[in-house]
């Protein structure tokens, strides 16, 4: 429950088809076990009492009183423990049978719910024993072990009073197959943890295709999603299951296990996020109390919920769940390369546009041999062969002047040429040394303003050449660099289309690898299979971007020692994977600094001290929040991710807003914890 995390255990257990007393017993081993582990919220699978397999042996009467007197058995047993179970059985109520999952919690039966959609097609025959349950909640009566009066109808909540938001509901197995699922009422009334007791088959390709149901339905729904499935044991007369568990999380899988092996899958959800993100999209629950296609006002379908709550003490259990120290990015290789992949299409197709439109047929943007630069000219070269544009017409700029080193512009020079661009060289040197006289700036003075006065020299050179030849100025700074405010106002800061403005630096670094892997066999869409850069010389072009992967992260604005480049971003203000996480989370979700920690603590635990995290956290919403002003006046960019800082559509915010309610936080925090 820390940070808003709740453990969640899909536990598929052994069964013997019929044999109650044997399933009970093992259901209770594997509670013991999630008990262990802290788990609060437990789903087992559908008809987990009896087996799913039973067939004909559902009319017999000697097994539904065993079944329900196991359910009263296995309610006692979870008594004086915290959590909330889920168990399926068959229950008769009013000369019907139904297949049921039952919530248990501290010793209670705290409801029924039935299964909505009964399949009686393929080898499914569920027809011939149940009954389809009903969305509206009344009550059902239990006597055989003392007299126990329970809220009966899929219709229902099931609420943490102790833990903010955490929202439980159930469906049962086919109820997640059909197009109009309960899944769908139970979110909009406030679920945001949906358990699935199910039952089914294992066939070639259904690991896939179950796997792709639930992460879309939890991204749809903006929920959580456990799905817990009849496994080992059960009758294989004509089918096969394999006990398939998983727990996704808004379109993500989280955990799950190999089939055809007993056990759970265990893993901490994040509710706070799950609140957040519907809180943040405006159409989330979007109709609700409007007349629906059925002339049906759509609010009943959330107003009759039956919300009853259960307990959880509120405590401090350590995260098990891990976090990827670059969430931009996918962690599945393959993936990892479809997303770069769509993130450079999407930068190239976007300054594509922009040519389009306005029919200009040059480009003008200054070239440094470092990372930001070298991808932009990457992408504009895209741009223009996209386009049947001459390549002669992107005027790649190296200004050199007082930090610039040998390797930087050899690098930035050779890759010009190489990719068959005008290469145009402008040394700055003497301009800023006029700046200085006629500002009165002491040169062997370096300070900001020596700085400053580089970057927009740079600036007005590109833009008047941008002039004299009818081009636009591309802007090469990233997503990182804006989010800090590390750019000279009015300097670097500014351009006429800034291909990079959506892109993380740790994914900058990505883009050129990629390129490196990638670039020579890589196929763009609508070329007719012309590789991405034509017949450049690629051994020669990889050569160098290696070499800029290499060299470290500089404005290259302090004179070098001994051509060593003596300014190094890093060292001032900090790892950029450190920042790259925390302005994911932080803009991406609004989690506070504290949650915020302790998650870079458990993501970088192998590679950075908490001391260490802690104090580029602090420097981190120092820099965000006093850099807004610059962000509020940013140029045109492609929104290629789903974090943007642009005022027109990804961050709004005031220039004067106050730190301190964000710094007070930080300083609470106890950085060697």
């Amino acid at each position: 429950m820390q940070y808003g995390f709740v453990k969640v255990a899909a536990v598929s257990p052994k069964v013997k088809v019929a044999d109650v007393d044997f399933n009970l017993a093992q259901i209770k081993a594997q509670l013991d076990a999630c008990w262990e582990k802290e788990v609060s919220v437990v789903v087992f699978p559908e008809l987990s009492l009896t087996g799913y397999s039973c067939a004909d042996l559902f009319f017999q009467e000697a097994l539904l009183v065993k079944a329900r007197k196991a359910l009263f058995d296995l309610a006692e047993y979870t008594e004086g423990k915290e959590g909330l179970v889920f168990v399926g059985l068959p229950l008769e109520k009013d000369g019907k049978l139904y297949n049921v999952a039952a919530a248990l919690s501290d010793g209670e039966i705290l409801g029924i719910v039935p299964k909505m959609n009964i399949p009686t097609y393929g080898w499914a025959n569920e027809g011939r024993y149940f009954a389809k349950g009903s969305a509206v909640v009344d009550d059902i009566v239990l006597e055989d072990e003392g007299y126990a009066v329970i809220p009966f109808g899929a219709s229902q909540l099931f609420t943490c009073n102790s833990v903010e938001g955490l929202a439980v509901a159930c469906e049962i197995c086919e109820d997640l197959w059909v197009p109009n699922t309960p899944s769908t009422s139970h979110a909009l009334a406030g679920a945001n943890l949906i358990v699935n007791l199910a039952a089914s088959n294992e066939m070639a390709g259904k690991e896939t295709q179950i796997q792709k149901l639930v992460e879309a339905t939890s991204s749809r729904l903006k929920c959580a999603y456990a799905f817990a499935s009849a496994g080992a044991g059960e009758s294989t007369q004509d089918v096969v299951f394999g006990g398939r568990c998983l727990v996704a999380e808004n379109g993500a899988l989280l955990n799950t296990k190999l089939p055809f092996e007993s056990g759970m899958v265990v893993t901490d959800v994040d509710i706070q996020m799950l609140r957040i993100l519907r809180r943040k999209m405006s159409t989330f629950g979007c109709g609700v109390g409007e007349t629906s296609l059925m002339g049906v006002m759509s609010d009943s379908l959330t107003e009759d919920y039956v919300r009853t709550s259960f307990y959880l003490k509120q405590k401090q259990v350590p995260l098990k769940r891990k976090f990827a120290t670059n969430p931009f990015l996918p962690e599945d290789p393959y993936e990892q390369d479809l997303y770069l992949e769509d993130v450079f299409e999407t930068q190239a197709r976007g300054l594509a546009g922009r040519y389009s439109h306005i029919g200009c047929k040059t480009a003008v943007l200054g070239i440094s041999g470092g990372l930001d630069s070298t991808l932009a000219l990457l992408v504009t070269v895209r741009a223009f062969d996209m386009l049947g544009l001459d390549r002669k017409g992107i005027y790649a700029v190296t200004m050199p002047c007082f930090g610039t080193t040998d390797r930087t512009y050899s690098n930035a020079c050779e890759l010009s040429k190489l990719l068959g661009v005008t290469l145009k060289e402008v040394d700055i040197k003497q301009s800023v040394m006029c700046h200085f006289e006629d500002i009165g700036q002491n040169p062997d003075l370096h300070d900001v303003t020596y700085e400053n006065a580089q970057a927009r020299e740079r600036t007005q050179v590109l833009m008047d050449i941008a002039n004299m030849v009818g081009g636009l100025v591309i802007g090469t700074g990233d997503l990182s660099e804006l989010v800090l405010g590390w750019a000279t106002y009015n300097g670097d800061h500014m351009s006429m289309y800034s291909v990079n403005s959506g892109v993380p630096k740790t994914m900058v670094r990505r883009l050129i690898e990629y390129v490196v892997e990638r670039g020579e066999g890589l196929i763009g869409s609508g070329l007719g299979g012309d590789p991405l850069y034509g017949d450049c010389e690629w051994a020669g072009i990889n050569a160098i971007l290696k070499d800029v992967l290499a060299t470290p992260v500089s404005p290259e604005l302090l004179p070098p020692s001994n051509q060593d480049i003596a300014q190094k971003t890093e060292d001032l203000v900090g790892p950029y994977e450190l920042h790259d996480f925390f302005l994911y989370y932080v803009l991406g979700f609004g989690f506070g600094p504290s949650k915020i920690f302790a998650l870079a603590k458990v993501a970088f635990r192998h590679k950075y001290e908490p001391e260490a995290i802690y104090k580029w956290l602090k420097a981190f919403y120092t820099r965000f929040m006093t850099q807004q002003f610059k962000r509020s006046c940013l140029p045109d960019g492609p929104m290629v991710g789903p974090i943007s800082v642009s005022p027109r559509c990804g961050l709004s915010m005031p220039s004067d807003a106050s730190l301190a309610l964000w710094m007070k936080e930080v300083e609470q925090l106890e950085p060697l914890s």
